[in-house]
């Protein structure tokens, strides 16, 4: 019978979450670099002094590390300031927070400005990243605070007011009111998030747009934007989500230039109302108009509908309160909606998640977050374009329990929304990280392996296709799209395009009605932990030698030290020309030794001849496993291989196991040979045994002391 220890050491990091009662919710968010607001600012109050961050301190580091890093001449004559350095009667919020407090300096963060503007459209939204209270008269030590949602956990960042300026100018973004100061301050809590404010270069609105709400972002090319386009950008306007647009570049070089029409290429804008209007000399038909922010404050759109266009003039004057019409160059426009779907590419719209807007009536989802990681040479298997690989990746299995009430266009099924992201790559840019071409496909899985929470083998991918995917494989912090399928189970397996590259990511599933989606983690156990006598029968040739080689080293007391097997082993092991290794060492030879001491720890550390021939059937039968994934005869097998390899010795694993295999035991090619490959089965095989003889009471648990765990792990 199988036997399995459930209470491995290796607990999954979604578990540890439902450990932390309710740490990383909005109402208890996590201390960012383990600083808490109230304590630090308490102290400074009491010292008398400003509060300094250490951990994102006013020197070139945190600018940044290339164009803003130490050989850079831009960062020579930028001196950081508190804004009563800056300008007298200083204030973190002037007449309340709006789209006009937002301009952008001189850091290429149009995307996250633009994110910005849209959560001014949503007070409730706005106060839980920039929380109230805050200010520069009472109370002030200095510091500051921001919350932001971190790859499922909200997280409190502590800052304190020091500030990039140049000439007693802020150099990145300031507010249109020269003393009001809490959008460069926002910056420079989403910048310390991120290492750097270099980091903040360059970006996806959607990103900031999901940093800020927590919520999910849905991308429409105008192309092949839904007739519906109108509705859903209104609707969704109503309901609370942040929306961006933009209009691609095609030629680099002109990225983010003016074009005759006031718009800019390759740069982000928000859009921040639609509404009708029924003009004049337009008897029945209403016109549709989309409002626009750009982040600049200021170039706007010059043609029909602009600021001093002449339609508005065919409105009458309650129409134009109606849609706050005011000519200023603020960087905020009106144009009609068919200029609109002309004139730009994209729309990205980030809905929003109950704990994003608890009172959203309009919509709810229902969503489910797994953590998870690819390992180069374990679970990084790359797309479906590499089959050998690809049933590697990480896979999560899918239940959908409920049908959509209103299907649309008379369709039974259900409707979800998968959102696969990967974390700290622009984190870790400064390391020379860049954002990985991810995606995913969805298999359904078939009726008799419902509720089998088995990993899925690389034969089921290679004689099923996948019942959906994401369109592509893209570049971005995160891929997105909406499905919907027949209620049932699913597996969702994410990966990057090519294989071997390494990562962490999230995969989160909103749905209206019901679903759940978890890991697939095999049941760690292994068929035959306790060595079996050797069974009696006629010697074979190789049994009748190797007694004889046994006899020759054991000597009359017929016991063979560590040494002594290693030197046994060892002229056996070089007859085989097809195997890759330099032989066993002393130490897998004192593991093999451990692993055949029936009584465990209190043996003699040496092998009798009965003990010697069990082993020698062991590693028989490993060969044989060996010799079968050594297809190539390159005298070694890959990584990957390796899970099925340990799989067919009769040990069942989840992934966290087979990454500490292939960082124990593969080289630097991701290759093990065959004395690492014995040596891993000796070892799984002697702690499996270990582990039971433990387990007196069998609920897959068990209790050590300090003692009892040095001499299970040195001995081992």
């Amino acid at each position: 019978m199988p036997y399995t220890p459930s209470g491995f050491f290796c607990d999954r990091l979604i578990r540890e979450r439902e450990r932390r009662d309710g740490e990383g919710s909005l109402n208890k968010p996590l201390r960012f670099n383990g600083q808490d607001f109230t304590v630090l600012r308490q102290e400074s109050l009491q010292s008398k002094g400003l509060f300094e961050d250490d951990s994102f301190p006013a020197t070139v580091e945190s600018l940044g590390f290339k164009e803003l890093g130490h050989k850079s001449n831009k960062v020579k004559n930028i001196v950081w300031k508190r804004p009563k350095e800056i300008c007298e009667n200083p204030q973190f919020i002037v007449g309340g927070a709006s789209r006009t407090d937002i301009c952008q300096g001189d850091l290429g963060d149009c995307w996250l400005l633009a994110a910005i503007a849209c959560l001014t459209l949503n007070e409730k939204l706005l106060y839980r990243v920039v929380p109230q209270e805050q200010s520069f008269s009472e109370g002030y030590g200095g510091i500051f605070h921001f919350q932001f949602w971190r790859y499922g956990d909200w997280v409190d960042v502590v800052i304190d007011d020091r500030i990039p300026t140049f000439n007693n100018q802020l150099v990145f973004t300031k507010s249109a009111e020269r003393n009001e100061f809490w959008s460069a301050l926002l910056e420079k809590a989403y910048a310390k998030l991120h290492g750097s404010y270099e980091a903040l270069k360059g970006g996806n609105t959607t990103e900031a747009m999901e940093d800020f709400t927590g919520g999910v972002t849905e991308f429409y090319e105008m192309k092949e934007a839904p007739k519906e386009l109108y509705k859903i950008m209104k609707k969704a306007l109503e309901r609370g989500s942040l929306m961006g647009c933009s209009i691609d570049s095609l030629v680099p070089a002109r990225f983010e230039t003016r074009t005759v029409t006031g718009l800019v290429k390759g740069h982000a804008y928000s859009v921040t109302a639609v509404d009708e209007c029924k003009p004049s000399q337009q008897k029945d038909s209403k016109v549709r108009l989309v409002r626009l922010r750009n982040p600049w404050g200021q170039v706007e759109w010059n043609g029909p509908w602009s600021d001093n266009s002449k339609e508005w003039t065919t409105l009458s004057k309650a129409d134009k309160d109606k849609l706050q019409h005011q000519s200023a160059e603020d960087g905020e426009f009106w144009m009609s909606f068919e200029d609109f779907k002309k004139n730009y590419t994209k729309i990205e719209i980030c809905n929003l998640t109950p704990d994003a807007l608890e009172d959203d009536k309009i919509h709810k989802w229902t969503v489910s977050v797994n953590e998870g990681r690819w390992v180069r040479g374990c679970s990084a298997g790359g797309c479906r374009n590499y089959p050998d690989t690809f049933w590697t990746n990480p896979q999560y299995r899918l239940r959908l329990l409920e049908e959509d009430d209103d299907p649309e266009d008379n369709e039974v099924g259900c409707t979800f929304v998968v959102a696969l992201m990967q974390k700290n790559r622009r984190k870790e840019r400064k390391m020379g990280a860049n954002l990985f071409t991810i995606g995913f496909a969805i298999y359904e899985v078939p009726k008799e392996m419902h509720g089998n929470k088995q990993h899925m083998q690389k034969d089921f991918f290679l004689f099923n296709s996948s019942k959906a995917r994401c369109k592509s494989y893209i570049n971005l912090r995160e891929v997105t799209q909406r499905f919907r399928l027949s209620s049932g189970e699913y597996v969702i397996v994410p990966s990057t395009y090519e294989p071997h590259q390494e990562g962490e990511f999230i995969l989160r599933v909103f749905s209206e009605k019901r679903n759940t989606s978890e890991e697939i983690e095999n049941r760690i156990e292994a068929d035959h932990p306790v060595p079996a006598p050797a069974s009696a029968g006629e010697e074979s040739e190789e049994d009748q030698q190797f007694r004889t080689i046994f006899q020759e080293i054991a000597g009359d007391d017929m016991e063979i030290t560590a040494n002594e097997l290693k030197n046994v082993l060892n002229r056996v092991i070089t007859k085989h020309k097809d195997l890759n290794t330099e032989g066993f060492s002393l130490e897998s030879c004192r593991s093999m030794i451990a692993l055949m001491d029936v009584s465990f720890m209190d043996g003699t550390s040496r092998l009798n001849l009965q003990e010697f021939r069990h082993l020698w059937n062991k590693i028989k039968q490993w060969q044989g496993i060996f010799k079968h994934y050594n297809a190539d005869q390159s005298g070694s097998i890959n990584s990957y291989e390796m899970r099925n390899a340990v799989n067919d010795a009769g040990f069942r694993l989840n992934n966290q196991l087979y990454d500490i295999i292939t960082m124990r035991y593969a080289n630097e090619n991701m290759n093990i040979d065959f004395d690492s490959f014995i040596s891993c089965l000796v070892r799984l095989e002697a702690m499996f045994r270990a582990f039971q003889a433990f387990d007196q009471d069998g609920d897959g648990t068990i209790r050590l002391s300090v003692l009892e765990w040095l001499q299970l792990t040195m001995y081992a």
